[in-house]
């Protein structure tokens, strides 16, 4: 057995060590890597924050707050967003329902204080305190959080249930407000009491029920911004900070091989242009410029026809002679990939034969007879039907 394996998933806490072990090795053998119940990680906890005032912070115009109420006959979910009223909350049901509100944390110094047990891990990582309320019954449903997150039991008692299965499905129900998984087999089940404390790493399917009476859980989430974020954030700073008269440029600009063709040389100058460019995959490089260099800035775009053509008419019309005129507004660019090459137009990619992509950027009119390969032909249609090509029929003699 691997010590991985050895790992207990339950451990008792105490007032000394909350986490059931010193922090360094909760950050060594659990932290991002998988879940821990510590039993009485708070012992004899005493809630900094009663339900009533929970409430009435749900009130605030600026508190950000939810009531979820689930009608567990026709498994239907209301999602009420804040600010909420008096009249939603005497409009609720005697189970089933929740309320959550973040950031309790900026509101409320006790709570605020319980921050404090949590020093061992950087300030700028910890995001907020949300607390929720809820009668027997009341959750959110199973769902995935992409952040590490405490919860810890604060009044009553919460059944939960995690799946620590790495392959455990990870499809969204399309038919509920919420993201909740549509496919949900636990691996572990436990019934938390006042002071119990469930860490889970971003990824771990879970599904927290209040059960018996009135139950709040408060909730110590961390911030993970995600790489898109990351990413359009620094794009942004650095926008801010870059002249405007630094410019993609190409002094030593040899005459083109194929026209329209984003070539290596292009790649290269689009390196040295962008400070973090040179860190992307050529691919990636490629699919990126190709489809930001096809954009007019004007945001002008051809108008579909009317009537979709369909596969075999085109190839019908082909045959006869017709032929494809090239939108004014339709700009191209193509670039060779593994396994061929992509043509983009007006912001959009689709995959292509060299030949064609080269083809359809050279001539402003065509008449390509009928397609090499399905590949070809199934661009055609598409530029056809998204208007970028104008299919003209051959004229009668």
């Amino acid at each position: 057995m691997t010590k991985a394996h050895s790992l207990p998933i339950e451990v008792r806490g105490s007032a000394k060590q909350p986490l059931g072990m010193t922090p360094a090795q909760f950050l060594r053998d659990y932290w991002q890597k998988r879940p821990l119940l510590i039993r009485q990680a708070f012992p004899d906890f005493v809630p900094p924050i009663q339900p009533d005032d929970l409430a009435g912070l749900a009130l605030e115009e600026t508190a950000l707050s939810r009531l979820i109420v689930h009608d567990e006959k026709r498994d239907r979910w209301k999602v009420k967003t804040g600010p909420l009223s008096e009249k939603d909350f005497a409009s609720t049901p005697n189970s089933n329902w929740t309320l959550l509100v973040q950031d309790v944390d900026k509101w409320d110094a006790d709570v605020a204080a319980l921050l404090e047990s949590f020093r061992f891990l950087p300030s700028w990582r910890v995001d907020d305190i949300m607390i929720s309320y809820a009668e027997p019954g009341g959750g959110v449903g199973p769902h995935v959080d992409q952040y590490d997150v405490f919860l810890l039991q604060g009044i009553g008692q919460r059944h939960w249930a995690i799946s620590d299965d790495p392959n455990a499905p990870s499809d969204f129900r399309l038919d509920v407000e919420l993201k909740q998984l549509s496919v949900f087999e636990p691996t572990h089940e436990w019934m938390l009491e006042p002071g119990d404390m469930l860490y889970l790493p971003p990824g771990v399917p879970h599904d927290g029920v209040a059960f018996g009476g009135p139950c709040m859980t408060i909730s110590v989430g961390m911030r993970a911004p995600s790489q898109a974020e990351l990413t359009g954030d620094l794009a942004d700073y650095l926008a801010e900070r870059m002249s405007d008269e630094q410019r993609y440029n190409d002094p030593d600009l040899a005459p083109a091989k194929a026209v329209g063709e984003i070539d290596r040389a292009a790649l290269a100058r689009l390196k040295q242009t962008l400070p973090f460019a040179a860190g992307l995959d050529d691919a990636t490089l490629i699919d990126w410029f190709g489809r930001f260099i096809s954009r007019y800035r004007n945001a002008q775009a051809p108008v579909p026809p009317e009537k979709e053509l369909t596969e075999a008419a085109l190839v019908k019309q082909l045959a006869a002679g017709a032929r494809l005129l090239r939108h004014p507004w339709a700009r191209v660019a193509w670039a060779k990939v593994r396994g061929g090459a992509t043509l983009f137009v007006n912001g959009h990619a689709f995959p292509a034969t060299a030949a064609l992509a080269e083809l359809i950027c050279r001539e402003r009119e065509l008449t390509p007879g009928k397609p090499a390969s399905a590949v070809e032909l199934a661009l055609l249609l598409a530029l056809v039907n998204e208007g970028h090509l104008v299919l003209r029929k051959a004229r009668r003699r």
